[in-house]
């Protein structure tokens, strides 16, 4: 059996913040109400996204690298990461504001969780106005402070928050404190774990509990990198019709593409799965003499074995992730 670019059908999930633009912007198809996410590629246990149409339909990413090993995610990927595949691939709509939080690192999550840790991005996609996203501290931090803000419900006055807007594009580390304000849609890229640890959640209860979430306040405060950097937004360049650095680490490479016309990439020497997040427009994908449209809110895995690709739109905005 012969891969192709593969669509997964997505999983949508409740959150306390969740509102509707996933439906009513990205044209997602659910019927519950505060849908907060769109997981739109995931390896998650018991959280397995499918393959959504074609011969393979029905395929989870595990039976896929199970049966093509290298041809699906790359040599080099399937070396390192086995049968599990190493990104989750996510839409974020945040009606109300998420919970300050961190995630652990590799080692930290290994010996607690026997899991990957958390690496992320965000890609803004659309922002209300004055809709706002905390990113790490906006001073040099000391344990002790940090531990004393806290208690005092004064977290907020230490920590860095950015107004926002589309295209505002972040690296989330492990160990940096962050949170997606009210009013913000995104792309979130990161490491296949599901781990958070809660720290602050402005003492508000779930609708459908009636009571308050669960924080993780010591085992939070074990993970926090407590330093200050100068700038926590990406600067990057928006050139058309050309692959743009947004965030290049271990853990996955993703670029912009602003396309107006025809983009033909060749990815022979990648050695790597690529996905393509559509945040804005839509276009078509060729590959093999056939071809693949994607659309506002959809995503699209290439196999890595797909070395040639043309894409054409009259205007659209492709994340292209890879390892």
């Amino acid at each position: 059996m012969k891969l192709y670019p593969l669509k997964f059908s997505s999983l949508f999930f409740y959150r306390i913040w969740g509102g509707e633009k996933l439906k009513t912007i990205l044209n997602k198809n659910y019927n519950e109400n505060s849908i907060g996410e769109s997981w739109e590629i995931s390896d998650i246990d018991e959280s397995e996204t499918m393959v959504a149409e074609g011969a393979l339909k029905g395929k989870t990413l595990k039976q896929l690298i199970h049966t093509f090993k290298g041809d699906f995610v790359g040599g080099k990927v399937y070396d390192v990461f086995g049968e599990n595949f190493p990104l989750l691939i996510k839409f974020i709509d945040a009606k109300a504001p998420l919970s300050i939080q961190v995630h652990p690192s590799d080692a930290l999550a290994k010996e607690r969780h026997n899991s990957f840790g958390k690496n992320e991005m965000w890609y803004v996609m659309q922002a209300e106005s004055d809709a706002e996203l905390i990113v790490g501290f906006n001073q040099k931090v000391k344990r002790e402070s940090y531990i004393d803000h806290l208690d005092n419900s004064a977290l907020t006055k230490i920590l860095n928050i950015e107004k926002v807007t589309k295209g505002d594009t972040f690296n989330i580390p492990a160990g940096r404190v962050h949170a997606i304000g009210a009013g913000v849609l995104l792309a979130e890229i990161q490491q296949t774990s599901n781990i958070t640890y809660r720290i602050y959640d402005y003492d508000r209860l779930d609708t459908k509990t009636g009571e308050k979430r669960e924080l993780h306040t010591d085992l939070a405060l074990d993970a926090i990198d407590f330093e200050f950097y100068n700038n926590y937004k990406i600067t990057y360049n928006c050139k058309e019709n050309k692959s743009n650095k947004l965030v290049h680490s271990s853990y996955f490479k993703t670029n912009i593409i602003i396309i107006k016309g025809v983009l033909e990439k060749n990815y022979a020497n990648l050695d790597s799965f690529v996905i393509y997040m559509c945040v804005e427009g839509s276009g078509k994908i060729e590959c093999n003499n056939k071809s693949y449209n994607i659309g506002l809110g959809e995503t699209i895995l290439l196999p890595a074995c797909i070395d040639q690709v043309k894409i054409e739109a009259k205007s659209t905005i492709l994340l292209e992730i890879y390892l």
